[in-house]
């Protein structure tokens, strides 16, 4: 981060500055850290700052940049990860080891909190801006809205025109866990004209659409059912800011900004995740602030043209008796054989071993199954025998997915399959594994993990560490 400039009387536009110039740049893997740069942009903006938004795979680093820099450092983590905002504590010390002089302590937003990263991403902008006298109120708008002139053509759908969206047709849309069971966990197929490609590890990324008349209701719940249907364009206004992906310049009048407000983020907590009412989440389920993602479960070498998934549709109910359900897993579920609409595709994060000879352990839990098999598709295709599957789940009889695959790979020793089943009484992974996982280790083989982000990483650390201790104590 870097400042030029000085400030000058605004006079009586509160939003007026001199040249004084910020880069924020942001590196990102769901797209948090873009959202949380751009509300750091804007609160800048009312201390007069000019800011720039760049991501780090599009910014080429000059020489001697961090030399007398002044600099700080925000990082997106998850303390159920061991190594808690790492990239941005090495970040951090490396610029200071370059020369650059830190202004703000280095800010670590937590996921697992109550408030999330607001919880310390609040107090941080606010140590940042306290040496400049922030004018009262919002930043200013990234855009100007006006009313579309009645007759006036409106411009294609933006996904029609991506080129990373390709037309999916549903093949298969089956149950694959008991129908008596308490969730519906589901198989999906679909096929595409287009000669798609991905990897193992890869996603989609799917914009569902919302039931109509719950769309009415909320709409005639807020009052907004009379101008629901009016038309407005949209400028981009301040152009250092970025924008949601597919944004139309025509947009039907939602009016869903400015819900909730910081000062009522304690209140909040209190009316909808301490009784999981969902106010907050049905605002973003209307918008396109956060789209859902999924692992493929399939390899693109086995089936061509065809991407495999394998989703728990989301239903329960809250403490106040009220069922509620996920927007994008309802659109899923309720999508038939032939039925069409457009995919996205995202790189994962998955590298493999290419050597034959190289083991891999994958752990994957209930529907965290899917990446799995996508991995193990592909490892079986490319010749592998040496890759070794734990599989977790409640009962062998209700929700042990694609079972019948693992144990024909097995009796065909192209796979060595193991499944916990914590209803049955099973004892999870036996002791005598542990030396196998040890091995594995040893020889710097990868464990490939997929769930739960808090429990289940726990879990598959606290098996690695139980085979360190006893291969020591064996070993003396």
């Amino acid at each position: 981060m870097s400042t030029h400039g000085d400030r000058e009387n605004a006079g009586d536009n509160q939003y007026s500055f001199a040249p004084r110039e910020l880069l924020i740049l942001y590196a990102t893997e769901t797209d948090t850290a873009e959202e949380t740069a751009d509300r750091i942009a804007r609160e800048c903006r009312r201390v007069r700052f000019h800011c720039r938004v760049q991501s780090m795979n599009t910014y080429d680093l000059p020489d001697e940049l961090f030399e007398d820099m002044d600099f700080c450092v925000f990082g997106l983590g998850d303390t159920a990860y061991e190594k808690f905002c790492w990239p941005a504590k090495k970040l951090s010390r490396k610029v200071q080891n370059l020369g650059g002089h830190e202004i703000c302590s280095r800010g670590e937003g937590d996921e697992q909190h109550r408030l999330g990263i607001d919880s310390v991403l609040n107090p941080w902008i606010e140590c940042l801006l306290e040496q400049d006298n922030v004018p009262a109120g919002r930043p200013p708008p990234r855009v100007s809205l006006s009313n579309l002139a009645s007759g006036a053509l409106l411009d294609p759908d933006p996904l029609d025109e991506d080129t990373k969206f390709h037309t999916a047709s549903v093949k298969f849309n089956r149950r694959i866990n008991a129908e008596d069971w308490f969730q519906d966990e589901r198989h999906f197929e679909f096929s595409f004209e287009d000669d798609i490609k991905y990897n193992p590890g890869d996603v989609v990324v799917i914009h569902p659409c919302a039931v109509a008349s719950e769309v009415d209701s909320f709409l005639v719940t807020m009052g907004w059912a009379n101008v629901a249907d009016d038309f407005f364009t949209i400028e981009h206004t301040m152009l250092d800011q970025t924008l949601p992906d597919h944004l139309p310049k025509i947009l039907e009048c939602e009016k869903l900004d400015d819900f909730v407000s910081t000062e009522g983020a304690d209140e909040l907590y209190d009316y909808c995740q301490h009784v999981k009412r969902t106010t907050w989440e049905v605002l973003s389920e209307f918008r396109s602030a956060r789209i859902p993602r999924f692992s493929i479960a399939s390899s693109i070498e086995l089936h061509p043209r065809e991407i495999y998934l394998c989703i728990a549709i989301v239903r329960y109910r809250m403490k106040l008796k009220i069922h509620r359900k996920g927007v994008c897993t309802s659109y899923l579920s309720r999508l038939k054989s032939g039925d069409t609409f457009p995919i996205g595709l995202r790189k994962g994060f998955v590298s493999l071993p290419t050597h034959l000879n190289t083991p891999v352990v994958c752990v994957g839990p209930g529907t965290g199954i899917g990446p799995m098999r996508a991995v193990i598709e592909q490892r079986m295709h490319e010749g592998h025998t040496n890759t070794t599957l734990y599989f977790g789940c409640r009962s062998a009889h209700k929700d042990q997915h694609y079972h019948s695959e693992w144990e024909s790979h097995a009796e065909e020793r192209k796979l060595r399959y193991h499944a916990a089943c914590s209803c049955d009484g099973s004892e999870g992974i036996k002791r005598t594994d542990t030396q196998y996982i040890w091995t594995m280790l040893g020889q710097q083989r990868g464990i490939l993990n997929s769930g739960s982000s808090n429990k289940m990483l726990a879990a598959v650390r606290e098996v690695v560490r139980g085979a360190y201790i006893a291969t020591m104590e064996r070993e003396g």
